[in-house]
């Protein structure tokens, strides 16, 4: 049985909670390939990934590469020695790289395959209401998230659960698979399924600010679960007007109350401390929200300190 020689590639937090559980069950990491620092925020400073932040805290071997078919590159990750490649939330590999090591590439993705290939799998799943979603391991091939299937692992979503706490439920899923798909390669015995391709796959869609509008004329739920799909990041947000002002506002926490009422669609329905707004079908209650340039607050903070007139209106 040969021992497993593992380079790890991945980018965001999600990525780190992988790699973290991979090194404490004695596993052999002699590489961990993350993204290229860049600049971000008003201030433009340089901000690293969480995963180089992890490798460097763990005085992990680090590759950087702005070019993945870079001829410097390919020499570092081949002196690495590695027999296996782990990617986690990184980015689509050239052929050259992916089928470098002995027993091949595989990914770990946050959905049940082959639902939800691309970018933001954990946001769709509940955007679209679904009530299962879960997290596959695959090896890599040249399309994104096609490849050959090796375990899955199911979880049902709750219907409040938000992305963030989903985020982190898949997290842990998602180790415990590695872990197994691990185990399956070392001894042997992968045995591995062929995506079957048909025409109501679900696609996780790049998120952008037009899929993260409100649109205040479709259903309460659909609302509802395209605000908690969306929090915490990016959010959720639409514009509110009154007296000829405008706001650009995020809403990152709301209820869903199904009933009839007589308000025109986007109503804004105030008392001292709770905000409706009216649906075709019922309200959202907003329950945390977020003004330009103001840090979130909860609905009561927000009423304390502005006063909407009865033709505000969400849009």
């Amino acid at each position: 049985m040969e021992k497993l020689r593992i380079a790890f590639m991945g980018t965001p937090e999600f990525a780190v909670g992988i790699l973290d559980t991979i090194i404490k069950n004695n596993n052999t990491i002699v590489g961990v390939i993350t993204a290229a620092d860049k600049p971000a925020g008003r201030g433009q400073k340089i901000k690293y990934s969480a995963v180089k932040e992890y490798a460097l805290d763990n005085n992990l071997k680090l590759l950087q590469p702005t070019n993945l078919k870079d001829e410097s590159f390919l020499e570092e990750l081949k002196a690495l020695n590695a027999n296996l490649q782990i990617v986690v939330a990184f980015r689509m590999l050239p052929e050259v790289v992916w089928k470098m090591p002995k027993f091949g590439t595989f990914n770990l993705h946050a959905s049940l395959l082959p639902n939800y290939r691309g970018a933001a799998p954990i946001n769709w799943a509940i955007i679209n209401g679904d009530t299962k979603t879960g997290v596959t391991t695959f090896f890599i091939d040249d399309k994104i998230d096609t490849g050959a299937m090796i375990l899955s692992s199911e979880t049902a979503i709750s219907p409040d659960e938000n992305a963030g706490q989903l985020h982190d439920r898949l997290m842990q899923l998602g180790s415990e698979t590695v872990l197994n798909t691990l185990a399956l390669i070392e001894k042997g015995n992968v045995t591995t399924t062929i995506q079957k391709e048909n025409p109501e796959i679900k696609t996780a869609y790049k998120l952008n600010k037009e899929n993260c509008k409100i649109d205040w004329t479709k259903p309460a739920i659909e609302i509802f679960n395209l605000i908690r799909g969306l929090n915490p990041y990016p959010s959720a947000w639409c514009f509110f007007n009154d007296k000829n002002e405008e706001w650009n506002v995020k809403i990152h926490e709301a209820k869903m109350i199904l009933e009839n009422h007589n308000f025109s669609i986007g109503s804004l329905i105030c008392s001292k401390k709770e905000m409706k707004i009216a649906t075709k079908d019922g309200y959202i209650q907003v329950l945390n929200i977020q003004f330009p340039g103001k840090k979130k607050m909860n609905t009561a903070e927000l009423l304390n300190g502005i006063t909407f007139s009865d033709e505000a209106k969400a849009y």
